[in-house]
């Protein structure tokens, strides 16, 4: 074939590859085999590396990008990637209902779709071709994954042009017909949809990946989600995903949501067919408790229905409140629910040396994971519940938390079962095991259990304390049985040399460890008094601490750096009234404060650390501060950044954080699903800030 024919062929082999793919990943339909549509592809293969000019974005062989990439571009959102309001039940539906004829007093239709459970995505369109991918990011700011959503086969590299029937018969006019025609061919069309991994991939992978001796995956949605977001489009072809369209963001004049969902069906993307137009709730409940009860025999996972306002004139008028829009709602399923039977009761030891008994289950499925173990608390909690080895359980686990043992079914003992007993001695050690004065825990008291040691040396090193980088739990665990550390001091002294003859550890590998140790060796306060894992003392506590310090050392200048020895003299200077009077620390907390720092073997690794080079520091700032002397509370989950996060930038604008509400509170920020502490608040008069008003306050203040 000369130049011509070949890329004759190619263009003939693109429009016949993309035709089967557009019957088989959205019509669900075949005409050739499988067998037969890989032939196509790889002779078209075969011709574009022989002819690499005729090579086009839109080629399917370019659905998987050759390289990894080295990380990941930031993408700006045209439109506001939206999280949505949660319902759980026909009252909380109702009231939604409610609040919308307070805005607009007609009478509501609604359009009901599946709520996939995967990764949502924003898809970019220009001239026909597909250009961007991005995650949902926090919002406003994703990132690009277009490489990996190219190796998705439901989602079309070029953008299918429906003709003018196939237009007239979703309702489309003349004018909006030709506009349509020529944004898909000229302009720029975006849509948001989910990208999910249906069950059968999902099984067949675990089942590759057991057989392999690789992990597997926890569940289907974190299966989707870390095939997009991990760097090498040629893992994320493995993995098998597939795309639904749930919103066609470029605004054509539609009146109705439904003709979305048609126009995205005819450009070539796949919708789901378990979708229903709705002319009141009592249809969306019609819909809702139907596939409440065949959700097992969908092909995917969900976790509840989407309920939208159908008339699309009407979105603009309901608007937004916080994070999400009035005009649509995630009516979620109940948390689900398994039983289970428990064979026995493990208990693990804590840093502080505090039993926690762990029934230890059948393993079950629930939520899309499979648990084999599920934590009992404590022994209150064991005669609450009136719970014994061998008896069956009921397990529940909502969204992301762990699961929990909520109900014990008697009436199916077979008189075999035994009592849970705290064990006489700590299975760890061999210590004693004694119950904590005014509390319901039981703990270890061998100082020395390996078990506490264990888990104070992993907190030391851990993220929310030094954050030393390739100092991990195993690592530790590894240091500890060689000999080569009994306390937190003698990270500080190990040498690179220590750690070669070690497995897992080269030159290199010894080197960055030493040099990863050695950078954190001038540590901030805050972290060196949270890092020491003193009982019942926290992040809030240790600021308390600092700040106390502070008025204390008050002829210190800013960013100061002092020694270890003179921390520790102030605290054995302090009476335990002493401790007790600072503000919100009380007395539980001030006598484990006095009773640590006269324990002479942590006054030995105070002094060890000195002796080793680590040094403390704080930073005093030296202008009042736009939020200083203001106490927040917050509650419920935000969607912008994390808990931690808002508290860092509060506590950098001068702000304080509290545990609790109370008249000396200024601000509760209120997330999704907040608990008693919003209701306190509006009790108490307190100014309560969503997240857009506390966003506002802090950019304001920065």
């Amino acid at each position: 074939m000369d130049k011509q024919e070949i890329k004759n062929r190619i263009e003939k082999l693109k429009k016949e590859i993309n035709h089967h793919r557009y019957l088989y990943h959205v019509l669900d339909k075949h005409e050739i085999s499988d067998a037969a549509l890989d032939s196509l592809k790889n002779e078209l293969f075969r011709l574009e590396m022989d002819n690499p000019e005729f090579i086009t974005p839109d080629s399917p062989t370019q659905r998987v990008g050759g390289e990894p990439l080295d990380r990941f571009v930031k993408v700006q959102h045209s439109v506001q990637m939206i999280s949505l309001f949660d319902a759980f039940s026909r009252d909380d539906i109702f009231a939604w209902e409610k609040r919308l004829k307070r805005i607009k007093s007609i009478p509501f239709e609604y359009f009901a779709e599946l709520k996939l459970d995967g990764l949502a995505m924003s898809l970019r369109y220009e001239k026909n071709i597909f250009k961007i991918g991005a995650t949902r990011g926090d919002g406003m700011v994703g990132e690009d994954v277009t490489q990996n959503l190219k190796t998705i086969e439901s989602i079309p590299l070029e953008l299918r042009v429906p003709n003018e029937n196939e237009l007239r018969e979703i309702g489309l006019s003349g004018f909006q017909i030709k506009k349509v025609v020529q944004t898909i061919k000229n302009g720029t069309i975006e849509v948001r949809g989910e990208a999910i991994m249906n069950k059968k991939v999902f099984d067949e992978l675990n089942k590759r990946y057991k057989k392999e001796g690789k992990p597997v995956l926890a569940n289907s949605r974190n299966g989707a989600a870390g095939s997009i977001r991990q760097l090498n489009p040629a893992l994320a072809a493995e993995r098998k995903l597939d795309f639904y369209v749930y919103e066609l963001v470029t605004d054509f004049g539609f009146e109705r949501h439904e003709q979305k969902l048609q126009l995205a069906h005819l450009l070539g993307f796949r919708v789901l067919r378990q979708i229903k137009f709705c002319r009141s709730l009592k249809e969306v409940f019609n819909f809702y408790e139907k596939w409440l009860q065949k959700r097992n025999e969908l092909p995917f996972e969900i976790d509840g229905v989407v309920v939208k306002v159908n008339n699309l004139k009407l979105w603009p008028i309901l608007g937004h409140v916080g994070k999400g829009p009035r005009f649509m709602m995630a009516y979620k399923f109940p948390a689900e629910q398994v039983t289970s039977k428990v064979e026995d009761v493990v208990w693990q030891v804590g840093r502080t040396g505090t039993l926690t008994p762990i029934a230890v289950l059948i393993p079950v499925r629930v939520g899309g994971v499979t648990v084999s173990h599920a934590t009992l608390h404590n022994m209150d909690e064991i005669f609450r519940l009136g719970i014994k080895i061998g008896d069956t359980v009921i397990l529940e686990r909502a969204g992301d938390v762990i699961p929990k043992v909520i109900q014990v079914l008697p009436n199916l003992r077979t008189g075999r079962e035994k009592e849970i007993q705290v064990p006489k001695k700590c299975h760890v050690c061999g210590g004693g095991i004694e119950r904590l004065k005014n509390e319901v825990a039981y703990r270890c008291i061998n100082k020395n259990c390996f078990a506490v040691t264990l888990r104070n040396l992993s907190h030391w090193t851990s993220r929310g304390a030094m954050d030393i980088e390739g100092l991990g739990p195993k690592i530790v665990e590894q240091l500890v049985k060689e000999g080569l550390v009994s306390d937190i001091a003698d990270f500080y002294s190990l040498t690179a040399g220590d750690l070669k003859p070690l497995e897992r550890f080269a030159e290199k590998s010894s080197e960055n460890l030493i040099k990863a140790i050695a950078n954190k060796k001038e540590i901030p306060l805050v972290k060196f008094i949270i890092g020491l894992g003193i009982r019942h003392v926290g992040e809030e506590t240790a600021l308390l601490l600092v700040k106390q310090f502070l008025i204390f050392n008050s002829q210190f200048s800013n960013n100061f750096q002092f020694p270890i020895s003179q921390f520790l003299k102030y605290f054995l200077n302090l009476k335990k009234e002493d401790l007790e009077n600072i503000p919100d620390i009380g007395p539980v907390v001030a006598e484990s404060l006095f009773e640590w720092f006269r324990n002479e073997k942590n006054v030995e690794i105070l002094n060890k650390l000195q002796k080793n080079g680590v040094a403390l520091k704080v930073e005093r700032k030296s202008k009042k501060q736009a939020l200083e002397g203001k106490k927040f509370v917050l509650t419920g989950s935000l969607n912008s950044l994390t808990r931690n996060e808002a508290k860092a930038k509060i506590r950098e604008l001068g702000g304080e954080m509290s545990s609790a509400v109370s008249s000396k509170t200024d601000y509760v920020i209120v997330g999704d699903n907040p608990g008693s502490k919003y209701d306190k608040a509006k009790k108490l008069g307190i100014e309560i800030l969503n997240e857009d008003k506390f966003q506002k306050l802090i950019t304001h203040n920065s």
